[in-house]
């Protein structure tokens, strides 16, 4: 019985990162399709993504950016996690900045000025504390 309940408790890792200062982290989900979900802890545009994007009446936080494996980036808007804690959970490295982390179909590079991420269709985002970009 313990054996069973031990296996039932596997934690999956999704792959992620966050910036040298800690402000962006990063993680995907596998989908399908595969998406890479980036958040900030402080961005100078919170309050208009909580007010105006994802206000009301829709009601719901915004979470940050979401970039999917073949598609554009969007700002993403959720009432809650975008992934399931009983069996999956992010394993966060730190990339430096000037260095790329590459994760499926998606590269990330941490710079000084924030981070830009790109899927393999060339959609991405870059974003950072004072502004933010999708294509």
């Amino acid at each position: 019985m313990v054996a069973l309940l031990a296996a039932l408790a596997v934690i999956h890792p999704l792959p992620a990162l966050k910036t040298p200062s800690g402000n962006i982290s990063c993680f995907v989900t596998p989908g399908p399709p595969a998406a890479l979900h980036c958040s900030l802890k402080q961005a100078d545009y919170a309050h208009v993504m909580q007010t105006v994007k994802c206000g009301p009446p829709i009601g719901l936080d915004w979470a940050g950016f979401t970039l999917p494996a073949r598609a554009k980036a969007a700002v993403t808007c959720s009432g809650g996690i975008l992934y399931s804690p009983q069996t999956q959970r992010p394993r966060y490295v730190v990339v430096p900045y000037g260095k790329t982390w590459h994760a499926g179909p998606f590269d990330c590079r941490s710079q000084i000025s924030g981070l830009g991420c790109s899927n393999h269709t060339g959609h991405g985002l870059f974003i950072s504390r004072e502004t933010w970009r999708l294509w």
